[in-house]
């Protein structure tokens, strides 16, 4: 007898990934992942955060915070990498090539890693949630990045 078993779709399988990923994040303000994939197969991962051998926002001042510097605004001041840079590096340090790859993220890129995105040759971000960045989005669509929510 055939059981049909209830399997997630690919998008919904790697956005619930990053999800995962994005529990990792030590950011006081907003959790966030990310995932590269090509071909269903995941390449890297990333979470928002210090970089290693840095002291983590919970264990020291968040200078945004401090500030109270609105969302989306002068990312230079942050401790922390974004999920999808980390994502990128993860890639780059373990000698993944991410061209051509789908980048699924819980929240929309930045527009410093909508620049990222571009020039790594990913052709498309699908995002669990949206970002106040509307320089990023027109980025990405001007990179030929097709971008895309995921409701689920």
């Amino acid at each position: 007898m055939k059981r049909n078993v209830k399997r997630p779709g690919w998008d919904e399988y790697f956005v619930s990934l990053a999800r995962l990923v994005s529990t990792r994040s030590t950011c006081l303000r907003r959790k966030v992942g990310a995932v590269l994939v090509r071909d269903r197969k995941i390449l890297a991962t990333g979470y928002n955060g210090a970089p290693s051998n840095i002291e983590h926002c919970g264990t020291t001042v968040c200078v945004r915070e401090k500030l109270r510097i609105p969302s989306g605004e002068r990312h230079e001041l942050c401790r922390g990498l974004h999920a999808e840079q980390n994502a990128l590096l993860q890639a780059a340090l373990h000698g993944a090539s991410v061209k051509n790859a789908t980048l699924y993220s819980t929240t929309q890129p930045c527009i410093i890693c909508a620049k990222m995105i571009i020039n790594a040759g990913i052709k498309e971000v699908i995002i669990a949630g949206k970002y106040p960045d509307k320089m990023s989005s027109k980025f990405l669509r001007q990179g030929k990045v097709k971008i895309r929510l995921h409701r689920n």
